[in-house]
């Protein structure tokens, strides 16, 4: 096993001035700054008083889910002759919270729409995606369930 390191820099943007002195006096927004990266200026989930026009750490959770499936299930297809042309991925995460406020997620399902090459096996296109879940760093790493209903379409 070889050990990787992956870092951040999340900086809080939301003190109006007094800091934390008054629950709602501030703000749950922060930017998230990589070195040599674009700025990713962020929110509180919007359930939560949050911006709805910025990302929250939900929205990254789900989009890095998918992001990293879409990756394994491309060098898969790719290691299996299917010719890939086309992704898109609308991936629904459904979470709750309790009486205490403490949230969490339940299931994620990914809803991959694929355009293959003509003359590719669709039957081992999908038999694909339940080999994703033994390579993708993020879905091995998070504790509940994740599904996916593929659709595809042949083009070019």
């Amino acid at each position: 096993m070889a050990e990787h390191d992956y870092t951040a820099r999340v900086i809080w943007t939301g003190n109006r001035g007094e800091g934390t002195r008054h629950y709602k006096g501030y703000a749950r927004t922060w930017n998230v700054e990589t070195p040599g990266k674009p700025v990713i200026h962020c929110s509180n989930d919007p359930l939560l008083g949050g911006d709805p026009t910025l990302h929250n750490p939900e929205d990254m959770l789900i989009a890095a889910l998918s992001a990293c499936h879409m990756l394994w299930f491309l060098h898969l297809a790719s290691d299996a002759g299917i010719v890939v042309t086309g992704y898109e991925d609308d991936p629904l995460a459904v979470g709750e919270t309790d009486a205490k406020g403490a949230s969490r997620f339940l299931r994620a399902t990914l809803r991959p729409r694929i355009t293959v090459a003509p003359g590719s096996d669709l039957k081992q296109a999908d038999a694909l995606h339940a080999r994703v879940h033994d390579y993708c760093f993020i879905a091995r790493s998070v504790n509940f369930p994740v599904d996916y209903k593929a659709r595809y379409r042949i083009g070019t």
